[in-house]
């Protein structure tokens, strides 16, 4: 028999023993109660897309994904593995995004997945969420005294809910002790690329990054925040304030040009305003001041001069500074990101 014959048979016993050794991981994506379909769905197309690359290269699907459930079984995925969530045991956990505002009734509806959550991790699970998944992980008490992240427009109602977390609004994904989270939309791709090269490699993870047009760089998320204070909160005077703040922001430096109509001592406004908004006055008219300037940024072809004047701003080095500070990139680099307006 000739070389070729042989180096043949060598190739074929090498696949096999690839295919017979590589591990296998057990991967469940939670199918919760109000869960976003689209969230589910990109992790669908993202991890079956690394076990077609490994199918590719002659050995077996790297990830066995099951659709977890309690209760009915969903009827969107039909054509995938669903599986009710009992006591076998996982490797990695997806946690889906929750439908947008349905949080506060979806949380009451999801208790029971608490203890299994508990139970997976502490047999040596990773959990991961993403988006506002990320308030389902909080109410396990997994995520007490870690970092986290979560939708960058969600961030004060996750803070307030859970005290005891570790919020970093502006990170695109956290990673502590097998525990992930990630901020909103497309950031849940980001947390997924780190997924496929912990569990995977980094071969794997660039691979599937390209597939998907993901820019594997990205530290932060706060570019793609908007500042959408709640004025619906019940306290009279802080509302007052808060539209003072919003007619005035042009004008209005210091508290006391902010308070002139507003009944209240000084003392007593900061103490309401921050006790109801969680941040002081001076703070908030600084938020209006950088929304407006974003909206300008974004919607016309005004200079940075001009939008600074625009916003209540005097010193274009200050405006740059506290721009670049709240929003993560400068006034100029937003632009060119977000600018909608065709020259």
């Amino acid at each position: 028999m000739g070389k070729s014959h042989y180096e043949g048979v060598f190739k074929t016993i090498y696949f096999i023993f690839v295919y017979q050794n590589q591990p296998i991981m057990k991967l469940g994506i939670l199918i919760q109660k109000e869960h976003r379909l689209l969230s589910v769905a990109a992790m669908l197309d993202v991890f079956e897309t690394v076990n077609r690359f490994y199918k590719e290269q002659n050995s077996h699907p790297f990830f066995d994904i099951s659709l977890l459930y309690f209760g009915e079984a969903p009827k969107s995925f039909l054509e995938h593995k669903l599986e009710k969530a009992d006591e076998n045991h996982f490797d990695l956990i997806l946690i889906p995004a929750f439908k947008q505002d349905s949080i506060p009734d979806a949380l009451p509806m999801n208790k029971q997945w608490i203890p299994w959550l508990q139970h997976q991790y502490f047999e040596g699970a990773s959990v991961a969420s993403f988006c506002t998944g990320a308030f389902l992980l909080a109410m396990t008490g997994l995520l007490d005294g870690k970092p986290a992240t979560t939708h960058i427009n969600a961030e004060k109602a996750f803070a307030d809910a859970f005290p005891d977390v570790n919020i970093q609004a502006d990170a695109v994904i956290t990673e502590d002790s097998r525990i992930y989270t990630s901020g909103g939309a497309t950031n849940s791709f980001h947390l997924m690329m780190r997924l496929i090269e912990t569990f995977c490699n980094r071969k794997m993870a660039v691979k599937t990054a390209k597939i998907f047009s993901i820019d594997l760089d990205r530290k932060q998320q706060t570019y793609f925040g908007s500042f959408t204070p709640s004025e619906d909160h019940g306290d009279d005077l802080v509302k007052q304030t808060q539209l003072v703040i919003k007619k005035n922001f042009k004008e209005a430096n210091t508290i006391e040009e902010i308070i002139t109509d507003v009944p209240s001592s000084r003392r007593n406004l900061v103490r309401r305003f921050k006790s109801v908004t969680g941040i002081t006055p001076i703070e908030y008219l600084q938020k209006i001041r950088i929304e407006a300037a974003k909206q300008l940024l974004e919607q016309s072809r005004q200079s940075i001069m001009e939008v600074m004047l625009e916003s209540g701003y005097n010193d274009l080095k200050s405006f740059r500074a506290l721009f670049k500070k709240n929003v993560g990139m400068t006034p100029t680099a937003y632009r060119e990101k977000f600018n909608s307006v065709v020259a």
